[in-house]
């Protein structure tokens, strides 16, 4: 990896996270001021150089959602502006991915929308995580690096969870990813089939495969509400799953009453990584799984890529 070639900033969406990063690459943060005006404007000022360099800035748009990407933009239009050779974002969460198209006429497609403000900014690159759906790729006209934590998770959980647990998906939407988990712990694979009533609300209608007297994993790519989790417990409990549930996401926003709501449909453990932050302070038997050596990874090659 060349010397001096880079620098890397932390947003205030997950600067821990950010501080991790840096460790795992043998350098530190640059250093740079975010304020937030008395008015709600948000500004950046960058004390360290960048001129011709590769800046990478960490900043996931996890609540608060709006003021998280604001300050992504500020800040890759500052380095823009300070003559950096390069803006790569390292989204670890990326809001608004569930806005990824129109379920009828007259409304926005917002995840198209906010590709389209990072490009403006001068962000020439991208390097997200399990983002909602895959294909808000297409929205970005620059390269983008999808990453997963899949993998971090299944080791945690491999140490853990019984030999004949099975593992859920939610809904037709996180196939793709149950079918992942289920392939590295060697568990079978169940899908609930879902109806969604409201931003906040969903129903189970049918449970596909055999869960009676098993121990389950349901698996999705975020928790905020809990409100999807919450009620795939419900209906795993009638139909007659083993007590003490365990739930498994990359992105542990737990918002508040989440882990109430969990808790009270028969979850027992719910495991998480770092992407946004430090959720175990508001859910008490949530464990939170580092993303920091994959996030550092990928950076690296990003620079190695890029000096060959």
């Amino acid at each position: 990896m060349p010397a001096q070639s880079f620098v890397l900033f932390g947003g205030t969406g997950n600067y821990p996270l950010a501080e991790a990063v840096a460790r795992e690459l043998g350098t530190e943060l640059g250093s740079c001021h975010v304020e937030q005006f008395p008015d709600g404007e948000t500004t950046v000022s960058l004390q360290h150089p960048v001129r011709g360099l590769d800046v990478f800035v960490i900043q996931p748009t996890a609540p608060s959602v709006n003021d998280h990407l604001m300050e992504l933009l500020i800040f890759g239009d500052a380095c823009r502006r300070a003559a950096a050779n390069r803006v790569v974002a390292v989204i670890p969460y990326f809001g608004y991915a569930r806005s990824d198209k129109r379920e009828c006429r007259r409304e926005p497609i917002t995840a198209s929308l906010v590709a389209d403000l990072l490009q403006c900014a001068g962000i020439v690159h991208l390097i997200l995580l399990d983002v909602h759906t895959p294909q808000t790729e297409g929205f970005f006209r620059g390269p983008v690096d999808q990453l997963t934590a899949v993998p971090e998770l299944s080791r945690v959980l491999e140490e853990t969870l019984p030999a004949e647990t099975v593992v859920v998906s939610p809904d037709a939407g996180r196939v793709t990813m149950a079918t992942e988990y289920a392939r590295r712990l060697a568990f079978p694979l169940v899908v609930l089939h879902k109806r969604r009533e409201s931003g906040t609300e969903t129903e189970v209608t049918r449970v596909v495969g055999e869960v009676r007297g098993r121990p389950c994993l349901i698996i999705d790519d975020m928790i905020s509400t809990g409100g999807t989790i919450a009620e795939s417990a419900r209906a795993l409990a009638e139909a007659g799953a083993r007590p003490g549930l365990i739930a498994a996401a990359t992105h542990g926003l737990l918002l508040d009453g989440a882990c109430d709501r969990m808790s009270a449909a028969g979850i027992e453990r719910v495991y998480v990584t770092d992407s946004v932050a430090a959720p175990n302070r508001r859910c008490g038997h949530a464990e939170v799984v580092t993303v920091a050596p994959l996030l550092a990874a990928a950076v690296r090659l990003q620079l190695d890529g890029h000096a060959a």
